[in-house]
């Protein structure tokens, strides 16, 4: 990993050196860093573009021992500085896309970061983390560089408890997407996306492409066979698969399809052997929040992306 003129942080855009300095750390604690996780094995399993045409970048933190971290390093004389010192924290981050940052062990940590980047001329759009480091950085970023962070999108997040799926369950039923579905996909994904209001992280059809290939979509068909929802999942890293998307076209929406797809989606990923099973959920939605309450699944930590700008 390269060397920054910040004890703490090392960057590098290799992520095979990335994930075999990091791996431990992020599945020391799988729903916390899930998308760290899931992110990393995209790149890994699709690519490093599949993004978006910039380099990703990748960073850990290491503990440098008391009073070490806020102070600028010498030059190390090890052949590999990052190999010495715990991993305490870690980020990655796919141009144009937000910043994804792992939780951090103290303010000084998310002071060191705003710093080795602004210094090296990156400029990421925002940030996602959990609630409390994602604010740090955000207010470390706006010293740093005097942008203004403005919270963009409050989340929750969810961990499945027991499964509860819905009584009764709607008509029809659950099949996995395939190629034939492709079209479709690439809609409700636009769609999905244009309702939250952002840019979807891949475009439309290698997203499709992604999840169908392998099996990462699940549709609630009417009786007639006709699609009305979807949920998707990731694919199972460190133990731990995370719901995502969920969708209901607005014209069928509150005939409890959504409940069905999920319920049906986060069954299959236990039955695959997921050892644990998230969400995201936003958190200023009560219909959301509740729908999967009902299900079984659990709050576990608030998250907070916020954007930047000059």
């Amino acid at each position: 990993m390269a060397f920054s003129p910040y004890a703490g942080w090392q960057l590098t855009s290799d992520l095979d050196e990335f994930l075999s300095r990091a791996a431990a750390f992020l599945h020391s604690a799988p729903a916390l860093h899930t998308a760290l996780l899931s992110v990393s094995d995209t790149l890994r399993v699709r690519g490093l573009h599949v993004y978006g045409e910039k380099a990703p970048l990748f960073g850990i933190h290491t503990d440098a021992g008391p009073g070490e971290a806020s102070r600028p390093a010498k030059p190390p004389k090890p052949a590999n500085p990052a190999m010495a010192g715990k991993v305490t924290g870690a980020f990655l981050w796919t141009p144009p896309h937000l910043l994804a940052l792992s939780p951090l062990p103290d303010e000084a940590a998310a002071e060191e970061l705003a710093g080795v980047l602004a210094d090296a001329g990156f400029e990421p759009a925002g940030v996602g983390a959990e609630s409390a480091t994602a604010a740090r950085f955000a207010a470390a970023w706006e010293r740093r560089t005097k942008a203004t962070a403005t919270v963009n999108y409050p989340q929750r997040l969810y961990r499945l408890g027991t499964l509860t799926p819905p009584e009764p369950a709607p008509a029809g039923g659950a099949r996995v997407a395939t190629d034939t579905d492709r079209e479709l996909l690439m809609r409700w994904h636009g769609e999905f996306h244009e309702a939250l209001g952002e840019k979807g992280a891949m475009g439309a059809g290698e997203w499709a492409d992604a999840r169908i290939a392998y099996g990462g979509v699940t549709l609630w068909e009417t009786p007639d066979g006709t699609p009305a929802a979807m949920a998707g999942n990731t694919r199972r890293v460190a133990g731990q698969v995370r719901v995502a998307p969920v969708y209901t076209p607005a014209h069928l929406r509150g005939r409890g399809y959504a409940g069905a797809v999920t319920a049906e989606v986060s069954r299959a990923a236990l039955a695959a052997g997921a050892d644990e099973v998230l969400l995201f959920t936003d958190a200023d939605n009560p219909t959301s929040n509740a729908l999967y309450q009902r299900l079984g699944y659990r709050p576990l930590q608030d998250f907070t992306q916020y954007t930047f700008t000059h």
